[in-house]
């Protein structure tokens, strides 16, 4: 029997043991052929509202298990990941459209995510105050409650787990939605790895759904915290809607990240990095470089060599092939990415490579004279496409830079460090990297944008995570009962 059975799973839900779900099921696609790979169970506003009821009660006992005992939890599960990976690699190749270097990442990622939070059990619960009274008074950290966790399909065990972890960890109970594109290698994977990890029943439940379901759990009074991961526009929705019923939300929503490559910048060393940053798993990654922004003395020989690594990108099935981009997830998806590159070519950029697909397949695009005006450099595109754009002084790239709605990473390819660091300091964002490309991330660093990208670094490291899944508790302790003027 394998590991994600879907003899178990099969139109069902996780809620502690596989249930069926009252909002029925939906096929699970692979994106790069159309065959089913099975059925999932979609869960209805009603599934959540039980879910939510069974976590609070679960939360309570999870809490107060021995510190030691979660860790173990946690730890278990970090192993599970690495046990289980060859399984669970196919799944992020064939549900998920992953090519095998990215599903690698992922499942790494997983890991350390849950060993890093495997640390937070036994990390320091507050601190001693001073007091004007004669009294002992402190603040303790305690967990939140019961956390929502809506993730996206682009990454979906990384944005799965990158909140799941931390949650568990810190005593909470977690009740994750994953997109229903990707429900098997965003949620039922989580559900198997922490069933057989040792967390009690109820702690974690994995209710794949679409909006309506989404709405039900901002919405339900059980849940105290909403972690999502997502589009701009539905993530402006969800902290309405949790603002509107006084619920923290940590949104981590999208990018359109610049790549600024100075004049003293090896083309020959850039070009590995400025591929990677926008021809990623397709593009479908909100840190993608969605803008390069070139000094105008390396811009010819830096657009002709992106054109050319870029036509030299294979694209195909990354479950029988050995290519460097697999399928776009949807036709809806690809459908966008074409139009935003139609309509960058009306408004008056060169498509010097790519430009065209074939079923899921999107060529790996590179957009010449797209600066400003173009809508594929002004939107963020979550597809395979490279706008390029000159500047002359550093004053004009840090203006290219910064003028986005978005504010999620940077790159900055420089021979000379300190400049880089200098001109990064000039362009809002939540992560910078010099003489790297956008996209990056590790466990234990803080992560999260600014602006339009979100509501800043909630996730990652032990400060982020205890900030964003735990409330600060005061608490006064005194010798006597203190007496007052009346």
């Amino acid at each position: 029997m394998s590991f994600l059975d879907d003899e178990k799973w099969t139109g069902r839900i996780w809620t502690g043991s596989w249930t069926r779900a009252a909002g029925g099921d939906a096929p699970v696609v692979e994106p790069a052929t159309g065959a089913e790979l099975g059925r999932i169970g979609v869960a209805s506003p009603e599934d959540l509202a039980a879910a939510a009821a069974r976590a609070a009660v679960a939360q309570r006992e999870w809490a107060a298990t021995p510190f030691q005992e979660r860790a173990a939890v946690l730890r278990r599960a970090g192993d599970l990941w690495r046990r289980h990976a060859d399984e669970l690699r196919t799944w992020l190749v064939r549900e998920a459209g992953s090519v095998r270097g990215k599903a690698d990442f992922e499942l790494h990622v997983a890991g350390q995510e849950c060993y890093e939070a495997a640390a937070l059990p036994s990390h320091s619960t507050g601190e001693l105050l001073p007091s004007e009274e004669p009294r002992l008074s402190m603040v303790r950290r305690v967990p939140a409650g019961v956390v929502g966790v809506i993730s996206p399909f682009n990454a979906p065990l990384i944005l799965s787990i990158r909140s799941v972890a931390p949650a568990l960890a810190l005593g909470n109970a977690v009740i994750l939605k994953p997109d229903p594109r990707t429900a098997v290698c965003g949620g039922v994977a989580l559900a198997r790895v922490f069933e057989e990890a040792g967390l009690p029943a109820g702690v974690l439940q994995v209710l794949p759904g679409g909006a309506e379901t989404g709405a039900a759990l901002v919405t339900d009074p059980h849940v105290r915290v909403i972690s999502f991961t997502g589009s701009t526009a539905a993530g402006r929705s969800v902290g309405e809607l949790a603002g509107r019923h006084l619920k923290r939300a940590h949104l981590e929503l999208g990018g359109n990240s610049a790549l600024v490559v100075l004049e003293d910048a090896d083309l020959e060393e850039a070009m590995s990095a400025a591929a990677w940053g926008s021809f990623f798993h397709q593009g479908q990654i909100c840190m993608t470089t969605g803008r390069h922004l070139v000094h105008a003395s390396l811009y010819d020989e830096y657009v002709e060599r992106l054109a050319a690594k870029a036509g030299s990108l294979r694209v195909g099935d990354p479950a029988t092939e050995d290519v460097a981009l697999g399928p776009i997830i949807d036709a809806g998806q690809r459908d966008k990415i074409h139009a935003l590159v139609t309509a960058s070519a009306d408004a008056g950029a060169k498509v010097v490579a790519g430009g065209t697909y074939e079923n899921l397949f999107y060529r790996a695009t590179v957009l010449a004279d797209a600066g400003p005006s173009v809508p594929a450099y002004e939107q963020e595109v979550f597809g395979p496409v490279a706008p390029v754009t000159k500047f002359s002084t550093l004053d004009e790239a840090a203006k290219l830079a910064s003028d986005s709605e978005y504010g999620l990473s940077l790159g900055i390819l420089t021979a000379d460090v300190h400049r880089g660091l200098r001109l990064a300091e000039r362009i809002p964002t939540g992560i910078a990297h010099i003489n790297d490309q956008t996209v990056n991330d590790e466990a234990l660093a803080p992560f999260g944008g600014v602006a339009a990208s979100g509501t800043g670094s909630r996730f990652g490291g032990p400060a982020a995570n205890i900030e964003a899944f735990t409330e600060a508790r005061w608490i006064t302790a005194r010798g006597d009962v203190a007496s007052y003027p009346f």
